[in-house]
């Protein structure tokens, strides 16, 4: 005989193509690709050959990906104005964000905070008289920390 038990049953495997990405300094919206949601710890390694000669291992500094965003380009100007903004000499150009997982009803599942970010590259795809496929935009965000909230 089964054993059953009483309530919902939810899931709980999110889907990987229902996000967002909102940053403080008011840009924000629906992207195709991000990448980069990840970190490294080096590895520090260390023999104290007074007392043992096996090598012992401890956490050294830890160092984030760049984040990288992809959508169809639009006439929206907003990532191109801030990268032209810190080419021009403006030092106040970093933020902070999130990019938030959404279940299929739209409740909010997940969201990463990131701190300190700021536009290292941007990029259209290219131009091609023979393909009627949409333009994307590529940029490449610097990020100084990454939190799962």
């Amino acid at each position: 005989m089964a054993v059953t038990s009483e309530g919902t049953i939810a899931d709980e495997e999110l889907v990987g193509s229902w996000f967002s990405v909102e940053l403080d300094n008011g840009i924000q919206g629906e992207f195709s690709e991000v990448g980069g949601l990840d970190y490294e710890t080096v590895v520090v390694e260390f023999t104290d050959a007074n007392t043992d000669t096996a090598s012992r291992k401890r956490p050294g500094t830890t160092s984030y990906s760049d984040l990288t965003l992809k959508r169809t380009l639009t006439a929206d100007k907003a990532f191109w104005d801030w990268a032209k903004k810190i080419r021009d000499g403006n030092t106040d150009y970093r933020t902070n964000g999130s990019v938030v997982v959404y279940d299929m009803g739209g409740t909010e599942k997940v969201r990463w905070t990131v701190t300190n970010v700021w536009p290292s590259k941007w990029s259209a795809s290219d131009l091609d008289v023979g393909s009627d496929d949409l333009m994307q935009e590529d940029i490449t965000l610097q990020c100084e920390l990454v939190k799962r909230v």
